[in-house]
């Protein structure tokens, strides 16, 4: 886990041309964002904006303002409060990824348009929630850097597919893909190696 974000950040330094950009898609970076993965972010978002006329932002904070020591209830009704106030003003078509670290809170927001181009739970769980649950050395800017780009650019890539268009100039390449089949292939082999084991100990204690 350590190599693949450093390897995500190398391409991320290397691939990015430019600091700045003509538009900025991260609508608030909570200081959690590393400057190089926000200039990349809007270089993806620049390009597929150019050729889809469809936003990608990220909304990235520390807290979005909750009080301590509320019910379940009251938190999952302030944050949906809260995202759709974010999202009112925006132009569609359009897709937010956000994410608190506090309320541990991420989340896949997007217009009626957008809701059969993208496949929510596969970006948020293949892409997105490992990154971010990883246990490793790499610093919280690190990680959530990380999982916010490797989110945003299987969003984009994902709409490029449902256009029929071709790859994105700015994209990452197969880095994302390629973990996200990994920690697949790795989650199915923990669930089968407990279904083994299970069984084992169910007819082990049969014979007994």
């Amino acid at each position: 886990m350590v190599k693949f974000i450093q390897l995500l950040f190398l391409g991320v330094f290397i691939g990015t041309s430019s600091l700045f950009a003509a538009n900025d898609f991260t609508l608030d970076s909570g200081a959690l964002i590393d400057k190089r993965t926000v200039s990349k972010i809007n270089e993806i978002g620049n390009e597929l904006k150019k050729k889809t006329q469809i936003s990608i932002y990220v909304h990235v904070k520390n807290n979005f303002g909750m009080k301590n020591n509320i019910t379940t209830k009251e938190k999952i009704a302030f944050i949906k409060e809260y995202e759709q106030k974010l999202v009112q003003n925006l132009e569609k078509p359009y897709v937010v990824l956000t994410f608190s670290l506090d309320q541990t809170h991420v989340n896949l927001l997007r217009s009626a348009s957008l809701l059969k181009a993208l496949d929510k739970d596969d970006i948020l769980d293949s892409y997105v929630i490992p990154l971010l649950a990883s246990k490793d050395k790499n610093s919280t800017l690190a990680k959530v850097s990380a999982a916010v780009l490797n989110g945003y650019d299987e969003i984009a890539a994902q709409i490029v597919e449902s256009k029929g268009l071709e790859k994105l100039d700015s994209a990452l390449g197969d880095s994302g893909r390629t973990f996200s089949a990994i920690w697949r292939v790795l989650m199915y082999s923990l669930v089968l190696f407990g279904i083994i084991a299970y069984t084992f100990i169910i007819l082990r204690s049969k014979k007994k």
